[in-house]
């Protein structure tokens, strides 16, 4: 008999799994047919982000409406890439039906996926890619024309001229790393006469060490006129070093996905412009996607979710708020 859990855990070689319960009896169904009785681990970057507890919801949505069990579970830190491999191992292990994964590092991850394919347990890459192709789909933002949309709406805050830092995330990360290429082949090509002053300094995975590295940049440059963050943390970061260092009003931040304390930032005028996934899709669309090769139907290789430029003109558009303010509680609780 299979158990649901409204939230409970289950503990494998030293690591908590938490059960999502899909909302139905052991014995009920309320989507596709063979599906009922199916459960689907859904393995992000980390949970401590915003993002990461939007795509959750996103996950916990399909299984409620689909009838089957979600398993959501996730590294301490978005550094740790061995603990995400042995996350992927354990499940293989338990032979889960299915594996949605956002991969820690493009290459670290392979061998791991490659295990479940051999084994028949179908793996969905969501967010971040993997190198090669050895898995059923990839569901994730353009990060590329993320970035260049970035690019695009720093350049023209500027009037395409000025001093401009890149604050790169963390190497390995492949949603990041392309969403620094987009941004930095755009701003180039489009406003030559922007100065890129500092393009090779990571932030890290904590925001304490994104904080630190913005700070010692704004140290580093006295005259800096615009910034662009590929992610959550970065973007919290330096705008909490340009806040304490009274440089807020003077220097244009352009960042990369939403939180209520960068919405609010961005109300405040220290933000200029966020970047904005869909991270509630993510999540939805990586479960859709696993069950839909489950069931025997064919699947798209690379699906693309929503990508939106937000700004303090925008931010209230109805369309707009749906998208950086849903109601994840809804399917979390």
């Amino acid at each position: 008999m299979r158990l649901y859990f409204k939230v409970g855990v289950l503990l494998i070689s030293g690591i908590v799994l938490g059960a999502c319960n899909s909302g139905q009896d052991a014995g009920e169904s309320a989507g596709g047919e063979g599906t009922a009785s199916m459960s689907i681990a859904v393995i992000p970057k980390g949970t401590d982000h915003i993002f990461w507890k939007t795509v959750h919801a996103g996950a916990a949505k399909a299984g409620k409406e689909q009838g089957v069990e979600i398993f959501w579970v996730g590294p301490e830190s978005e550094g740790d890439r061995r603990q995400q491999i042995d996350i992927v191992q354990n499940f293989i292990s338990r032979q889960i039906d299915a594996i949605v994964l956002a991969p820690l590092d493009e290459s670290a991850l392979i061998r791991p996926v490659t295990d479940a394919m051999n084994r028949d347990i179908p793996v969905i890459i969501m967010d971040s890619g993997l190198k090669g192709d050895n898995y059923i789909s990839f569901v994730a933002t353009d990060n590329k024309e993320g970035g260049r949309l970035g690019a695009r709406h720093l350049g023209t805050l500027l009037g395409g001229k000025g001093k401009v830092i890149l604050l790169r995330y963390a190497e390995g990360s492949a949603s990041t790393a392309n969403r620094e290429e987009g941004f930095l082949e755009e701003l180039q090509s489009a406003y030559p006469d922007i100065e890129l002053i500092s393009t090779n300094q990571y932030g890290g995975v904590t925001k304490e060490s994104a904080f630190q590295a913005s700070q010692n940049l704004l140290n580093r440059f006295a005259e800096v006129d615009g910034v662009f963050c590929p992610n959550e943390s970065t973007t919290f970061a330096m705008m909490r070093a340009l806040d304490t260092s009274g440089r807020s009003a003077q220097v244009k931040l352009v960042g990369f996905d939403t939180s209520d304390v960068l919405l609010e930032g961005m109300r405040n005028g220290v933000i200029a412009g966020l970047v904005s996934q869909d991270p509630l899709d993510i999540g939805y669309q990586g479960v859709m996607m696993a069950l839909a090769h489950l069931r025997g139907e064919e699947v798209e290789k690379r699906l693309p979710t929503r990508l939106e430029m937000v700004t303090p003109e925008n931010m209230d558009d109805p369309s707009i708020h749906a998208l950086i303010s849903p109601d994840v509680d809804k399917w979390l609780e």
